[in-house]
């Protein structure tokens, strides 16, 4: 695989879009539909709290994942949101070096412990999240929604 390059970029721009709506496209294959504007606004992934990160090879979006405020303010606690990785790019460690960015990136901004959840329609991110070090939790915070029947992980940062 080309160099990998994974930065910052407004979930605004077209490349943090594609990837954005591809994970929601797939997703909606995925469990059936469901409607993305419930839980998740697009702008709360938007500086100065919450940030979306692109990773692009040879230029071209590749993959995303992107961080938002949840619970009580002061405690500075985010949720990961919207993980996707093309599919002729899986399984060449996309994924594990986004997030691995993504971790350094919620530190240096400030955030104190991350969460994040998935589903039974993603075992691949299931496995992902355990290969990588992240801790299956019962709940969320107080204030933050989580589906009843979802996987969910912590990393304390």
């Amino acid at each position: 695989m080309p160099d990998l390059i994974i930065d910052d970029e407004l979930i605004t721009s077209h490349g943090a879009l594609s990837v954005y709506h591809a994970a929601i496209d797939e997703l909606a294959r995925r469990y059936g539909g469901f409607d993305e504007e419930m839980h998740l606004q697009a702008q709360e992934l938007l500086p100065p709290r919450g940030f979306f990160l692109v990773a692009r090879s040879e230029g071209e979006p590749v993959g995303g994942v992107g961080v938002r405020p949840i619970g009580d303010d002061a405690l500075m606690l985010g949720e990961v949101k919207r993980l996707w990785v093309r599919p002729d790019q899986r399984r060449h460690g996309v994924a594990a070096k986004l997030m691995n960015v993504l971790e350094e990136r919620a530190r240096h901004s400030g955030f104190s412990q991350l969460y994040l959840e998935t589903g039974d329609a993603q075992p691949e991110a299931v496995a992902l999240y355990k290969k990588i070090g992240w801790t299956p939790v019962e709940k969320f915070p107080d204030g933050a929604h989580s589906y009843p029947t979802a996987y969910r992980f912590t990393r304390v940062l």
